[in-house]
């Protein structure tokens, strides 16, 4: 794709870049404590969570998915990484059951999904209130779950760099780059643009698309889980009560303003990168400015509805191609 700047204004891209360019300008001038630099590392480490939670739902909404569930799974499955290690359990040994836990919920939630033929949103909507009702009954009890104090993985993770880089930022550049390569590099990759497009064309052109969608929705429940570990390590805690939070709308607007229709069919990570610098530098300076939290989520909920408005105009929905066939 031809990146001229000429051609990315003409582009929704172009567009959110302009607004992310004149959005951070205001902020520098007017808000002194925006480009400092403990305030700009917080502002890369928060979208850089957000950013990887953007990159799990960018590849569901390109195959004319969605996952409404990723923040139960991680809620869930972190809890019980913590839960497990303050009882004793190897740290190795969290990670893996809490990733096999997280696992098995999204290859669940695809398989409702490709062999159920159930509408993604419903499916995950649903799946999201069962996984956090289960996890809250059976495998943790208290909303509020601890990194244990002597936790050097978690430390490592929340307080180290590489080369003077947060490591929080060096794995959400790691995962950018390997969803780039996925995407644009492999037959798979190819697979979700082609059932975005026309799901029985898809099917037509030898793509196992029932499969495929059971993997997507694991890729993304193990994405999810990451970013959890990140949040932890971050906040030494993970909070129950994110599921009922805003993050998941947060994360729909990264990818929708960033440019990846909910019709599927395309989309990249430099748009998942554009939606999650505009938002993060948006909140950013919403809370040096002491914006209150309902205000807050006014102005999301506007800027949310007016892209998926803008998007239903530059990508209108081909009825044709529509059916959902395998999914």
């Amino acid at each position: 794709m031809n990146w001229s700047l000429g051609k990315m204004l003409k582009t929704q891209e172009g567009v959110v870049l302009a607004l992310t360019a004149g959005t951070l300008v205001l902020f520098a001038i007017f808000l002194p404590s925006f480009l400092t630099a403990g305030n700009l590392i917080s502002l890369v480490r928060s979208m850089s969570i957000l950013g990887l939670l953007s990159l799990a739902m960018a590849m569901v909404v390109i195959s004319r998915g969605v996952d409404i569930s990723v923040i139960a799974t991680m809620v869930v499955s972190v809890s019980w990484v913590l839960v497990l290690q303050r009882n004793g359990v190897p740290l190795g040994a969290t990670l893996l059951f809490g990733g096999l836990l997280a696992a098995l919920v999204g290859a669940l939630i695809g398989a409702v999904i490709a062999y159920g033929e159930i509408p993604p949103i419903f499916a995950t909507l649903a799946a999201g209130s069962v996984v956090y009702g289960a996890g809250r009954t059976w495998l943790f009890k208290l909303e509020m779950q601890n990194v244990p104090p002597d936790s050097s993985f978690f430390t490592a993770i929340g307080n180290g760099q590489i080369f003077g880089i947060p490591v929080i930022i060096v794995v959400f550049a790691g995962f950018c780059v390997l969803v780039h390569l996925f995407l644009t590099r492999t037959r798979l990759g190819w697979a979700l643009y082609a059932m975005g497009n026309n799901p029985a064309a898809a099917r037509n052109s030898g793509f196992a698309i029932r499969p495929l969608t059971v993997g997507l929705y694991t890729a993304s429940s193990l994405i999810a889980f990451v970013a959890g570990l990140l949040i932890a390590a971050s906040t030494n805690s993970i909070n129950a009560r994110l599921y009922n939070s805003t993050m998941i709308y947060d994360i729909l607007l990264i990818v929708v303003l960033g440019g990846i229709g909910l019709n599927g069919g395309h989309g990249r990570v430099r748009n998942v990168l554009l939606g999650a610098a505009l938002v993060g530098i948006l909140l950013n300076g919403m809370t040096i400015l002491n914006v209150n939290f309902t205000t807050q989520n006014l102005v999301k909920g506007v800027v949310l509805l007016s892209a998926i408005v803008i998007d239903a105009i530059l990508n209108p929905r081909d009825e044709q191609t529509s059916q959902q066939g395998d999914l």
